[in-house]
């Protein structure tokens, strides 16, 4: 018992001392002006917090300019968009309609190539639908943007009264400070956290746009692996965006928790070995040492008791600084916090053998990154 409690807080006290000391680097003044940036932003309807969120952002940044991309068929979003147009005349705002995207091909990125043109700023901004981005958290983005280079957002949880939201915001915001930051001083990214990113709008033309990943269903690992290939290097910043998107049941929580681990497996499929054995020994292995104590505690004594109620202790105590440094605002919700991390190997089982994710209104069966069928 007491040679795991020491190997998982080993694996713990390694991640937690990377993670803040990113956290804690001082933040530099950007020399860039919000003004020179366009926030791009697929949208698609059915989220209660929809217009809450699109609207706090056009509060958050009056300077930017904003180009919200929208299917022919969804109307709900049409209308929400075009009353915030009317209701935000002071703000730069262009609606744009696409028509459904061929079948293969990514429908977010199908979007974001068709509106590439319309991006005038020397600066593109990619914002999905359900994040809120303060001015501080851009500005910190900015100081960190070069002409060759992208720069990624930390995303962190605002959860909804219930307790499936609660139980996917305590996932991640348990894990995402620690699943990318530690690495930074060893590796460069594995990948970025498409929710929220900035790069030069040159950048990406020299890439050529979306289009040369229009057929990869993740859409955030298919851009990283297109911009390594090309020399573009990829920034994890630390500054934190709040994503707020409704869960209202358990049903809908496994399939969300379900498509992450689905496509955290496509990733590992695209790293080496040993990335894929450092990437198993800081995320996978955590989650089955604790069960491993878990299992010793209750066939155990007194010492056993012990030694599980220390290491929770010492769990508690370093994930509750880390997500104070990311966001005042997360709260502590230390039994549901366990209970998340005890379920990270059942929803990973069921991405490994269930192949098919729903997406908002889509169905998708995958075989491959860039092979995926509608269904």
């Amino acid at each position: 018992m007491i040679a795991i409690a020491l190997f998982w807080l080993a694996i713990l006290l390694f991640k937690l001392w990377f993670a803040l000391k990113m956290l804690y680097t001082p933040a530099q003044s950007s020399p860039h002006d919000i003004s020179d940036v366009s926030v791009m932003q697929p949208i698609l309807s059915g989220d209660p917090a929809l217009s809450a969120v699109l609207a706090s952002n056009l509060h958050n940044l009056p300077e930017a300019h904003f180009l919200w991309l929208l299917d022919d068929d969804d109307e709900q979003g049409w209308r929400v968009a075009r009353a915030l147009q009317q209701c935000h005349p002071q703000c730069d705002i262009t609606l744009l309609r696409y028509p459904t995207a061929p079948e293969g091909w990514n429908p977010k990125l199908y979007k974001l190539e068709q509106a590439r043109a319309q991006v005038k700023t020397r600066w593109m901004m990619v914002l999905d639908d359900d994040v809120t981005l303060s001015a501080a958290s851009l500005h910190s983005m900015l100081s960190q943007l070069t002409a060759q280079n992208l720069v990624t957002a930390l995303p962190w949880y605002r959860a909804a009264d219930n307790l499936s939201s609660r139980l996917l915001a305590q996932f991640v915001n348990d894990n995402a400070a620690l699943t990318y930051l530690p690495l930074l001083p060893f590796a460069p990214p594995l990948t970025l956290n498409g929710m929220c990113y900035i790069l030069p709008l040159a950048v990406l033309e020299q890439v050529g746009g979306f289009a040369p990943v229009m057929r990869h269903l993740t859409d955030d690992l298919a851009l990283a692996t297109l911009l390594t290939r090309e020399k573009v290097n990829i920034v994890q910043s630390v500054a934190p965006v709040q994503v707020q998107t409704s869960v209202p049941d358990l049903r809908r929580y496994s399939r969300q928790m379900h498509r992450w681990f689905l496509f955290a497996t496509l990733l590992m499929r695209e790293k080496s070995l040993a990335v894929n054995l450092a990437i198993f020994i800081l995320q996978g292995l955590h989650p089955l040492l604790l069960w491993v104590m878990l299992i010793l505690t209750c066939n155990g004594g007194a010492f056993e008791v012990v030694t599980l109620a220390m290491v929770l202790a010492i769990r508690h105590a370093g994930l509750r600084r880390v997500q104070r440094a990311v966001s005042g605002q997360i709260p502590s919700h230390p039994l549901l916090s366990l209970l998340s991390e005890l379920l990270q190997p059942v929803h990973l089982c069921h991405a490994i053998f269930k192949r098919t994710v729903h997406w908002r209104s889509r169905r998708y069966r995958i075989f491959s990154n860039d092979r995926f069928t509608s269904r």
